[in-house]
Formats: C-alpha cells, sequence, structure tokens
C-alpha cells in the first residue's frame, strides 16, 4: 500500500487535513500552511487566487537536506567503502528518475496541485517529494526529517541492495583493486547440472589463493556475484 494512500489532500475539509498528515507521516504537523505549499505546483499559482505560493523554494531547501541524510545513511551502512562509491550511490537515490518513481510509488502524486494542462510525466514528482521535506524539516527540525526518510521511506520503499548492485560493477572494481595491489586473479568456471537447467559455479583466485566461490545461471553473473563476494569478505577481515 502506498504512503500516501491516493488521497486528494486538497479535496479534504480542513478537520481532516491535519489528521491525515499526521496518520501518513508519523507526526502532527504544527503549520499546515508549509505542507500546502509543498503540494502546490507553479503552474496553479498562475490560475487561481486560492494558491499563492508554489513549492520552488521548499523543494530548493529540501533537496540539500535530503542529500545531507542520504549521505550520512550510505556512510553509517557501508564503513569501510571509499567516497567514489558512497558518492555515487547517494546520487542515484537523489537522482530527479529515482525521486520521481518513488514519489508515484509512495503515492504522493495524488497530492501534488497543478494545472491541468502540465505534463505531470516530468520532474514535478520528485520536485514534491523534495519540497515535502523541506516542510517537514522547517516544521519540525531535522531529527523528526531524518527519522521520516529513513523509516518510513528508505525502511519500506528503497530496495538498498539492488540499488547498490545497479550502481556497482565489481568485475571492474575487481580489476582496479588488482591493479592497485599488484595482484593477480583469475575466474574458474564450471557447468553444473542442476537436473532441468544448469548453472555455472565461478571460483575467485586472487594470487593463486581461491577466495570466493558462487554459483548462477549466467557465467556472467557468476563472475559478478565472486567478484562482489570477495570485497564483502575485504570489509569484513
Amino acid at each position: 500500500m502506498s504512503l500516501f494512500r491516493g488521497i486528494r489532500y486538497y479535496l479534504l475539509p480542513n478537520t481532516s487535513k491535519q489528521k491525515t498528515l499526521k496518520a501518513i507521516l508519523g507526526f502532527k504537523p504544527k503549520n499546515l500552511s508549509l505542507y500546502e505549499q509543498a503540494f502546490t505546483h507553479k503552474s496553479i499559482v498562475n490560475e487561481s487566487e486560492k494558491f499563492e505560493v508554489s513549492n520552488e523554494r521548499l523543494e530548493f531547501l529540501g533537496d540539500a537536506i535530503l542529500g545531507a541524510i542520504v549521505a550520512e545513511y550510505f556512510f553509517n551502512r557501508f564503513p569501510y567503502e571509499e567516497e567514489g562509491f558512497l558518492t555515487k550511490v547517494r546520487s542515484k537515490l537523489v537522482s530527479r528518475n529515482f525521486l520521481n518513481q518513488l514519489s508515484v510509488d509512495i503515492g504522493l502524486d495524488t497530492f501534488l496541485e497543478t494545472s491541468a494542462d502540465v505534463n505531470r510525466s516530468k520532474s514535478i514528482f520528485g520536485d514534491a517529494f523534495e519540497a515535502l521535506i523541506g516542510a517537514i524539516y522547517l516544521d519540525r527540525g531535522y531529527k523528526t526529517c531524518r527519522k521520516f526518510v529513513l523509516e518510513k521511506v528508505i525502511i519500506d520503499y528503497v530496495d538498498v541492495d539492488r540499488l547498490i548492485e545497479e550502481e556497482t560493477d565489481f568485475k571492474s572494481k575487481l580489476v582496479e583493486w588488482v591493479q592497485k595491489n599488484k595482484a593477480a586473479y583469475e575466474y574458474k568456471i564450471t557447468e553444473v547440472n542442476r537436473g532441468k537447467y544448469n548453472t555455472f559455479r565461478c571460483e575467485l583466485y586472487i594470487n593463486n589463493k581461491k577466495r570466493s566461490t558462487t554459483e548462477e545461471r549466467s557465467k556472467k553473473r557468476a563472475e559478478q556475484e565472486a567478484a562482489k563476494d570477495f570485497f564483502h569478505q575485504l570489509s569484513v577481515e
């Protein structure tokens, strides 16, 4: 179920707005006008006197706050990774394409008020999410904002392991590592009969010493997982 549950926020009676936001966000909002601003696209401001200020300024603030929260999250989750890796995965999570899809997944798109002729396939949903983060920060502070992002969004809606896998080419990373450490490596592939299908077992050797063994449906995937397992071992050694 989406976090925002397909609710049209502006169609709610005023007495229900605060209760609705409390149920969704996990805390009682103090300044409702901040959230109404977060859900207001600039296109509707030009058409209706009811909407006075768009979410652009909140989006600017929310972008910075979200970046800090995500950076801290990855910094703590991956204590042995270098700056380059952390930069890549943070950039992936806060990218416009990712935030657009995330906003739709959590149902925030139904809260956003726009002009009828606005192209709602553009970046407006990701912008609204950042504006919401800015509103929470101004209303309740960094601690509450951080808790919302971590507990209500990342844990429930972000597959971090898949995000890392998509961002990281462990075979290329292994090549860089062996060059830097003046080491030699070799993948040894064996086809394994599993009845209905065959798999490929990959053994990764570093300086003639076996360091990891994986088994996958394709050779390429087996090598990728073997390299990934090697770096996992390095992180805990």
